[in-house]
């Protein structure tokens, strides 16, 4: 019992600092930023995380550029009340209010690479850099994941105009 217990803790020690990583830049700490794996010829992926603000003013994440892609947009996506899914770069940035946290994720906001140069392929991690309007410039790495369900399809299903979705053209 007691050698399962140690070999237990061992492997949490040695799996932490693999598994979460965090950045700091002034008052705002980026938790674990995450994509997907990609399948080959994918052209698009998506990048998630927690961004808190622990200061007393809000601050705006402003831009996301990273050598994986041509282009790099931070999204939003909606379902209306009639079932159609939107996604649409956010304008002006998305704001992270003063004492709170905003979560990047499936279905929600998140980072759109388009244009991908190199896939994200489970296992690695691709470099970025994320621009914050008070913070600055702030540089992470993105864990790749295992695909969704086995396949892209959450990326593909944002960008495919034939699965009723309207998605305003970059």
């Amino acid at each position: 019992m007691l050698a399962g217990f140690i070999l237990l803790a061992t492997l949490a020690l040695f799996a932490g600092p693999s598994v979460a990583h965090d950045y700091k830049a002034g008052d705002l700490t980026i938790d674990h930023p995450w994509s997907r794996a990609t399948p080959p010829g994918a052209e698009v992926a998506a990048g998630y995380m927690v961004v808190r603000n622990g200061g007393a003013e809000p601050d705006r994440l402003v831009a996301v550029t990273s050598a994986i892609s041509d282009k790099s947009e931070i999204h939003s996506m909606r379902v209306d009340d009639k079932g159609v899914m939107t996604m649409r770069p956010v304008e002006g940035g998305l704001e992270i209010p003063a004492g709170g946290e905003v979560e990047l994720k499936p279905g929600g906001f998140h980072l759109m690479f388009l244009g991908l140069k190199q896939r994200p392929v489970q296992g690695d991690r691709f470099p970025a850099t994320l621009t914050f309007e008070k913070a600055g410039e702030v540089a992470v790495e993105f864990a790749v994941d295992a695909p969704a369900g086995g396949t892209q399809h959450d990326v593909d299903a944002m960008h495919d105009d034939e699965n009723g979705m309207d998605h305003e053209n970059h």
